[in-house]
């Protein structure tokens, strides 16, 4: 049963990964400020580190930028 389930359950993890991936270089692209070249930054980081570069800008940069526009 194990055997059939790890491939589906692979599956299932590279769908959402990928999917959390694309939702925050959506995010970044859209809604990162155009200041300097944080923007450019930020998507270079994403797209060259894949789902950990995602992760970091989720649980980095989105609350920095929630607390600036806070403002």
């Amino acid at each position: 049963m194990i055997e059939v389930l790890s491939p589906v359950f692979i599956l299932l993890l590279t769908l959402v990964g990928g999917a959390f991936w694309v939702w925050m270089l959506i995010d970044c692209a859209t809604r990162e400020s155009e200041q300097g070249n944080t923007k450019l930054v930020w998507v270079i980081i994403i797209v060259f580190t894949n789902f950990i570069g995602a992760l970091i800008y989720y649980f980095v940069r989105r609350p920095q930028r929630w607390a600036e526009l806070d403002r």
